[in-house]
């Protein structure tokens, strides 16, 4: 591997993430078009998305490895991305109280210099408890679930929403870092 480690994201999370595996990156976020296709799978959205921001990235860089990622919270086959503003995070929270729904987080790696790329989804269920409208109104009140899909975040004060899961952790937190230690293998990159 010839070149530095690139992200592809300015998610504190992500960023954070990799931090605490000890990789040494840089930052350069992808923004794309991350409209739904016709017919489109969640997992292949999320891998699309991932894909176009590795490929985006890449092309500023010339050379390295473009790590990209893109996380979503499935109810039902229906995507629920990041709130439009309160009251739709209102809205989101109440679908999942109570429920089970899925964070898909697709992940791609790329050598910017030849274009080879590895892409794969990464699936978490998640079973929320059932919420009473005062919780749901105090959380959008800490301002937590307006910048994250489903409207929550696992890893802050989400996480007293959340009953169980069933699957990688961080992968609902946005980067599913054994996933990302495979592909990165995969180009030589040994995180340990």
């Amino acid at each position: 591997m010839t070149g530095p480690i690139i992200l592809a994201s300015n998610s504190p999370r992500r960023k954070e993430l990799l931090r605490q595996i000890g990789l040494d990156f840089r930052v350069d976020p992808a923004d794309v078009d991350e409209s739904v296709l016709p017919g489109e799978s969640p997992e292949g959205y999320a891998v699309r998305v991932a894909l176009d921001k590795a490929r985006v990235a890449a092309a500023r860089a010339g050379k390295g490895i473009v790590i990209a990622a893109d996380t979503i919270v499935v109810l039902d086959d229906e995507i629920l991305g990041k709130p439009a503003d309160p009251g739709d995070a209102e809205r989101m929270l109440k679908l999942l109280s109570g429920n089970v729904h899925r964070v898909i987080t697709g992940l791609a790696v790329m050598d910017a210099a030849t274009g080879k790329a590895v892409t794969r989804a990464s699936i978490t269920d998640v079973w929320f408890r059932s919420l009473a409208l005062h919780e749901i109104i105090s959380y959008i009140a800490t301002g937590e679930p307006l910048d994250k899909a489903g409207a929550y975040g696992i890893q802050e004060r989400g996480a007293l929403l959340v009953d169980k899961i069933d699957g990688c952790y961080f992968n609902v937190v946005g980067l599913p870092l054994s996933l990302l230690g495979e592909l990165l293998l995969s180009f030589g990159v040994d995180v340990f």
